[in-house]
């Protein structure tokens, strides 16, 4: 059986099996870990179990004699829930000196509280955000946006060999969570502005095919832009959710936290929570946020002078 890149079984707990969560979790096991998981729906831990992880009722029972522990969650909610209380992660006996790894999207003022109640019970924390959809995550091609000291780095690197292909270290703890925010902010902002651009060349009566080709082609075609095209147009944004528009709109809501802590006038960040909070406003949150074409589409502005 594989174990990490040293060689070495490591006891990991594994908090949180949503489609990111779940699949990092099975490479977890893969490699020969001894992983135990918990997740708020326990049935989402059956596939786990069969692949050979310990299924736990609590994040505490997960957690106990751990020495690496995983969060993979939607929101800060969802990570406090995962730490804190009676039967949170840093309530019971993790192994000393165990690693605390925050891999969710989470707010940047979460982040530094976090750090430092685990600092407070003696565990090394570690934020570790994540990119990739939930097929990387299962094939271990992540990119892993860290924040940490670097002798925490080095010690997880072979651990993270199981989960990611490559590891970015911006820095100290928070320093991952906060390029993160950054860049989903950032996406935020082009996926608003394709879909409003799409809508205007659809009533503009464009080859849509042609303006997906020349989209894909030029200068504005980011990773983001280039996948967004088809799923917008294809429509089908009910179905292989990758990521819903409830979680866009969370990110760039913690985005927008950040850079308004900052100082930063980011006004384009704000137009981008606006727009998104259209899909929540319209009962389509859950959808995946190509959605977003579906509702412009039904929003019209009177007669104007044109550009205002």
């Amino acid at each position: 059986m594989a174990k990490d890149a040293g060689g070495t079984a490591r006891t990991i707990a594994f908090l949180g099996l949503g489609n990111m969560g779940a699949g990092m979790a099975a490479r977890l096991v893969a490699a020969g870990h001894r992983v135990a998981v918990y997740n708020r729906t326990g049935r989402r831990a059956a596939p786990l179990a069969r692949l050979g992880a310990t299924v736990a009722v609590t994040p505490r029972a997960a957690a106990e004699g751990a020495e690496i522990v995983f969060s993979m969650v939607g929101d800060d909610a969802a990570s406090r829930a995962m730490w804190l209380g009676r039967d949170g992660a840093l309530a019971g006996a993790l192994a000393r000196k165990a690693f605390a790894v925050e891999c969710s999207t989470i707010s940047h003022r979460w982040v530094a509280d976090l750090a430092a109640r685990a600092a407070a019970r003696g565990v090394r924390f570690v934020d570790s955000p994540v990119t990739g959809l939930p097929d990387a995550a299962a094939g271990g091609r992540l990119t892993l946006f860290v924040g940490a000291a670097k002798a925490d780095l080095e010690a997880l690197r072979p651990v993270f060999a199981a989960i990611a292909t490559e590891i970015i270290h911006f820095g100290p703890v928070g320093a991952g969570n906060a390029y993160k925010l950054i860049v989903n902010l950032m996406g935020s902002v082009q996926i608003a502005a394709l879909a409003e651009g799409l809508v205007t060349a659809e009533r503009a009566g464009l080859d849509m095919k042609k303006v997906a080709y020349a989209l894909c082609k030029g200068g504005s075609a980011s990773p983001q832009v280039v996948r967004h095209v088809g799923l917008m147009l294809k429509g089908r944004h009910d179905r292989d959710i990758a990521f819903s528009g409830k979680w866009r709109l969370k990110d760039a809501t913690y985005g927008m936290r950040l850079a308004r802590a900052m100082g930063v006038d980011a006004r384009l960040g704000a137009d981008a929570v606006r727009v998104f909070a259209l899909l929540t406003e319209a009962g389509v949150e859950l959808q995946n946020e190509s959605k977003l074409i579906d509702v412009l589409r039904q929003r019209r502005i009177g007669s104007t002078r044109a550009g205002e």
